[in-house]
């Protein structure tokens, strides 16, 4: 496996594994009622996605000396290693993984204590995000910035619910499942539509022209744009029948909302794999 192939790898599954986390974090602060039969097992889902996210992290990290000379046998190159941790990667790193150990905390602690420290935890992961990448050193940094924080803050909030929505769908009585897929619906269907316009936006200005969504950077934010256009199959399916069927207590209708959750899910952790190989190989301009 080359060098490059693994680093992308181990990219899409800190991606996976990180926004999973945050995403229970953030899920559970905005729990409006309690869920007894579910919520111990979204905390250890949290803590595990935090421990998981911040392995593949430093992996990563260490594989960066590695794409520096091409070879994995760079990773082991004293030189190499101090100009990676000269660089804003290694700051990036550092602040991800104090997201991370945030997180975690707040997790294991119940009540607002705990939910501030994982919110806290939440925004110091994402904003290390505009700390490398494409909006990192482009000229409206300060309008990019922002809008990345945005498009990410939805796409935690999406993805880290589908999971703890499967579960609770599973253990909760469906009175409270029903509930809590309102809640939820209810604020998505403010904020999904965030997600597609700051994408816009953050592709307006980081592609130079019209010219560049020919070029492989341009062609995958289409593929993605699709991809977002697919998931609103689901996701509508999800609130406006399966969701609201949930409150009848019908086996059926809780196996095929937990159906449209996983494609939900698997539509999204794509994405995110897709992001994963483009921050690797491409840049706007090229």
């Amino acid at each position: 496996m080359s060098v490059d192939l693994l680093s992308v790898a181990l990219r899409a599954l800190a991606f996976l594994a990180l926004f999973q986390a945050a995403g229970v974090a953030i899920f559970l602060a905005l729990l409006e009622h309690p869920l007894p039969a579910t919520e111990p097992a979204l905390r250890r889902l949290g803590k595990l996605a935090a421990l998981i996210a911040a392995l593949l992290l430093a992996s990563q990290y260490v594989l960066e000396a590695a794409r520096l000379s091409g070879e994995l046998s760079g990773a082991l190159d004293p030189d190499l290693q101090s100009v990676v941790m000269r660089s804003a990667t290694s700051v990036t790193l550092a602040w991800r993984l104090l997201g991370l150990l945030l997180i975690a905390l707040g997790l294991r602690r119940c009540g607002a204590a705990g939910i501030t420290i994982s919110v806290v935890g939440v925004v110091i992961l994402l904003a290390a995000f505009t700390l490398v990448g494409h909006t990192s050193n482009a000229p409206l940094r300060w309008v990019l910035s922002p809008v990345l924080l945005a498009h990410l803050a939805v796409v935690v909030f999406w993805f880290g619910a589908l999971l703890p929505l499967y579960l609770i769908s599973l253990r909760e009585p469906a009175e409270a499942s029903a509930r809590v897929v309102e809640q939820f619906s209810a604020r998505a269907i403010w904020l999904v539509p965030g997600l597609l316009l700051a994408g816009i936006v953050l592709a307006s200005l980081l592609l130079p022209d019209f010219a560049a969504l020919r070029r492989p950077y341009g062609a995958l934010l289409i593929v993605k744009f699709l991809a977002f256009c697919t998931l609103m199959l689901p996701a509508a399916a999800n609130k406006w029948r399966f969701g609201p069927a949930l409150r009848q207590g019908d086996a059926a209708a809780g196996r095929r909302f937990r159906h449209a959750l996983t494609v939900e899910y698997g539509l999204i952790a794509a994405v995110l794999c897709l992001t994963a190989v483009l921050t690797t190989y491409y840049s706007p301009e090229g």
